[in-house]
């Protein structure tokens, strides 16, 4: 059973990805550009550049994702795929979080109600 003081320090860190609508907003893009990189390449007969979207939509930390991924050809290959779509996702959700310490700095405080 894990511990409730980690749970509730992860939620806490990963409290600011969900707390505001522009850090939702950039998750759904992400979770958008990963369906469609799925999409192209489990789907699609021709896959092309379908992982340049969600690279670029979690850049910076998603450009780590594709230096950690092994080769196509490797004898790995069959796990660049499934590499890729998770480092992409972690990534997404750093920046989310990043986003939304952001958007809580720059966003007016609220005096506390009195009642």
């Amino acid at each position: 059973m894990p511990n409730p003081s980690r749970s509730t320090r992860l939620r806490a860190i990963l409290a600011p990805a969900f707390d505001n609508w522009a850090s939702r907003a950039y998750l759904a893009a992400v979770a958008a550009s990963l369906g469609v990189f799925l999409y192209a390449v489990y789907v699609s007969s021709d896959a092309g550049f379908a992982g340049i979207w969600p690279m670029m939509t979690t850049a910076p930390l998603g450009i780590v994702a594709l230096l950690v991924t092994p080769a196509a050809d490797s004898s790995l290959g069959w796990l660049s795929t499934p590499l890729f779509t998770a480092g992409t996702a972690l990534a997404g959700l750093a920046n989310a979080t990043l986003l939304g310490l952001f958007a809580r700095k720059i966003s007016p405080r609220r005096s506390p109600d009195p009642a």
